[in-house]
């Protein structure tokens, strides 16, 4: 956990949350677990400020709660959460590719929210497209129920924990004990079928509450499936995103059939091997003919080709398990995820220090340790611009030099000095530069904010003068009026500040 991470994580929480939430956070993400009395009082903040702060970010999960070992209950921030919110785009927009506008709006809403009930998710997300669907149109509700189902099947969407014994605490401690069976963690609800009838009590209380008297109204039936509640797989998004990333290399290196051959095989076993395995579970050769698609067509002795060519190939993405069945399959998901981080790496380098130096960068992967006068003969460099690229890597953290001592005193005369490249290390380097460039992304964003403050709240003021005038029925040239308070200088100055907020978009 660097400062860059903690300052990237505030800046999230108070973009999307607020500055009680966001102080919240970033005190705990700074201190580590802290009891609820602690919490209000370095933070400065009401108790029930502090109260409505924790609810938001455990509803959420980026904040967990545990027992101390003196049996009070305290709170710990979840930073490595919190900093997914840079991939949430990612997740709806994989959602909208695989299950269209509803799968869309359903992570988009358990994004929001954290964890809802199926029932409530499927009722939002349904009177959100009627809202936005064509006239003469209509969207049934179990069609949204089906997509839901699709999700959940396919594990993007899983079960929250919940208590399983409301009434008993768990000796000792002072918090319930959430749990969830793993048999049921795809389990759906009874009578969430796409082809049940949903309880939609809620929808209707919505709709014809306002003309009835709050004190008769009766107290309502809990919904259907009450107390389950469902939330976002993340691991499985990055799973799903990580095999497309493997499918595109494979095209880039073979071809397009070898890329569908090796995405039948990781869709097979997409389900059944575990998100942070090395290897994908074996795959049958007959079991691979079956499950691919009819378009292009391809037979067997291609396919047996092609799975041939691709064991075969440096990069070992596939290998063979064994020769039962017609031959057994694995996608080596270590070795590839390994390749295409190297790969990154050398595109790095060379777009920031030029061929010569990715030239260099490959050539230590390749040969390991290597003196700065071995390096100048195998690039076939100049000795002063190897001299000179080899420095300015060593300072950016992309290679590192082992001393190898001939004597016990280190004297520099008397010392081997290897460069070599430590893959991981580059790869936190890599990663740390990304998340300070969001953080300097965030920074900017306020700073023009702020700067054009006045500007903003006087267009904001304009706008809504203008548009209630055109509700009230104004004619175009009261309302052209209205909008000509914004002089020549303020207009110029909003679209320069849009276009500059256009080109610090973070999300």
């Amino acid at each position: 956990m660097s400062v860059t991470q903690c300052k990237l994580g505030s800046l999230l929480i108070k973009d999307h949350y607020g500055e009680v939430v966001e102080k919240v956070c970033t005190y705990l993400v700074e201190h580590g677990a802290r009891a609820l009395g602690v919490l209000a009082k370095e933070t400065g903040l009401q108790l029930e400020q502090v109260k409505k702060a924790l609810t938001v970010l455990i509803q959420l999960g980026h904040v967990e709660y545990g027992c101390h070992k003196r049996g009070f209950v305290e709170y710990s921030a979840r930073l490595d959460r919190i900093l997914l919110h840079t991939r949430y785009p990612s997740y709806i927009y994989c959602a909208k590719s695989l299950y269209g506008d509803a799968g869309e709006l359903i992570i988009e809403e358990l994004l929001q929210n954290g964890h809802m009930l199926m029932s409530e998710v499927v009722s939002k997300v349904w009177q959100r497209l009627m809202e936005v669907v064509e006239q003469n149109k209509f969207v049934e509700e179990g069609t949204v129920r089906q997509k839901c189902v699709d999700l959940i099947s396919t594990h993007f969407l899983q079960r929250a924990p919940a208590v399983t014994n409301n009434s008993e605490l768990k000796e000792g401690s002072a918090t319930p004990t959430l749990t969830v069976p793993e048999e049921e963690m795809y389990k759906i609800p009874k009578g969430m079928a796409p082809d049940s009838k949903i309880n939609i009590r809620k929808r209707k209380l919505s709709e014809t509450g306002a003309d009835e008297n709050p004190l008769k109204k009766k107290k309502t039936e809990p919904a259907i499936d009450e107390g389950i509640y469902w939330g976002v797989n993340f691991d499985r998004f990055h799973q799903y995103m990580r095999d497309q990333v493997i499918v595109a290399a494979i095209k880039r290196r073979v071809d397009e059939n070898a890329a569908m051959i090796v995405q039948t095989m990781l869709r097979i076993s997409e389900v059944t091997t575990s998100c942070l395995a090395d290897v994908t579970n074996p795959v049958a050769t007959n079991e691979i003919f079956e499950a691919l698609p009819k378009e292009p067509a391809i037979d067997q002795s291609t396919l047996n080709q092609y799975l041939k060519i691709l064991v075969e190939d440096q990069t070992e993405f596939v290998s063979k398990y064994s020769t039962s069945g017609g031959g057994m399959y694995v996608v080596n998901i270590y070795k590839a995820v390994k390749e295409l981080c190297i790969a990154s790496l050398g595109s790095t380098v060379q777009e920031r220090f030029g061929q010569k130096s990715y030239r260099i960068f490959k050539l230590l992967l390749t040969k390991k340790y290597l003196e700065q006068k071995q390096v100048e003969d195998f690039a076939l460099i100049p000795a002063k611009e190897a001299k000179e690229m080899l420095y300015k890597m060593f300072a950016e953290q992309l290679i590192s030099v082992q001393e190898i001592p001939r004597t016990p005193d280190h004297a520099p005369s008397r010392t081997f000095f290897l460069f070599n490249v430590n893959a991981d290390q580059v790869c936190r380097n890599i990663l740390e530069r990304s998340y300070k460039s969001i953080v300097n992304l965030f920074l900017r964003r306020n700073h023009e904010t702020q700067n054009n403050k006045r500007v903003i709240e006087k267009s904001q003021r304009v706008e809504a003068i203008a548009a209630s005038l055109q509700s009230a029925g104004a004619d175009d040239a009261q309302t052209a009026e209205i909008e000509d308070m914004i002089t020549p200088a303020e207009a110029a100055q909003l679209k320069r500040y849009k276009d500059n907020i256009s080109k610090y978009a973070i999300q």
